[in-house]
């Protein structure tokens, strides 16, 4: 069973990004604000985001909207976690893709706090998805922009948007529980998994190096299919339960059609 987690304090989240940088308020782990977010930005309200309460009873998988055009894994930043991190981009030349002919669009994290951000501007700059971003609207513009340019500059155009901030802003206060402060040191970290158009499974992730190609799918396989959940999410749990950290906790949420 997976259970959606709310935003914790007991592990902090490796600071990769400089302390010097802004920091935005942590993003609720609520498929509700996570929706919000983006239809303010110009994501057509014909898709949103929803719970995934189980990758292995079918029953409950019936009940998210399908296809799934994206998968956030949310889930505690351990050690071996950590650890594999390392391990797989030691050696590993930073990305430096740009322009159309870029299989994914993939966004380094500058601004702290804002790996919910950066988790869900991925789901929706890719595959699928990127067909309901509303033409002209502040997220079309963005992503307009963002694709000509090289990972640095990319990251500098979210870190100056003021759309994002004010959309990320809003989203952060309809949350269920309390907002925290932007300098709050959370425990939570969001790893998204798309389909390409070239039916290829890709971990974006903007605390790597850059996007991680994790295999082919079939053309009708989506990323909640038996495969794609294979490659991404059930080799990630394997790791965490071979390591025998204790408690494993994570949750799912997917982009898929909306039920409204």
């Amino acid at each position: 069973m997976v259970e959606p987690m709310e935003v914790s304090k007991t592990l902090q989240e490796p600071a990769d990004v400089p302390a010097t940088k802004k920091a935005f308020v942590p993003l609720e782990n609520n498929p509700e604000v996570m929706s919000h977010l983006l239809h303010q930005l110009g994501l057509s309200q014909s898709i949103a985001f929803h719970d995934v309460y189980s990758i292995d009873d079918p029953d409950l998988l019936a009940f998210v909207p399908r296809p799934a055009y994206a998968l956030l894994l949310v889930f505690p930043v351990s050690e071996t976690y950590e650890k594999f991190r390392q391990q797989e981009d030691e050696g590993r030349q930073e990305y430096d893709g740009s322009g159309p002919g870029e299989e994914v669009v993939w966004f380094k994290q500058t601004i702290r706090n804002a790996c919910g951000l950066i988790g869900l501007l991925h789901g929706v700059s890719n595959g699928e998805a990127k067909n309901f971003i509303e033409p002209t609207s502040d997220l079309s513009n963005l992503l307009e922009f963002a694709i000509s340019l090289k990972p640095v500059p990319r990251a500098d155009l979210l870190y100056e948007s003021q759309a994002l901030e004010s959309a990320h802003q809003s989203a952060a206060s309809k949350g269920d529980t309390a907002a925290p402060s932007a300098e709050t040191n959370v425990d939570l970290h969001y790893v998204c998994f798309v389909k390409s158009t070239n039916n290829h499974l890709w971990e974006l992730d903007g605390r790597r190096k850059g996007p991680l190609d994790r295999g082919v799918l079939g053309q009708d396989e989506d990323v909640l299919s038996e495969k794609a959940l294979a490659l991404g999410v059930k080799s990630f749990l394997k790791r965490e339960e071979e390591a025998g950290g204790g408690e494993l906790r994570f949750s799912l949420v997917a982009l898929g059609p909306s039920l409204e």
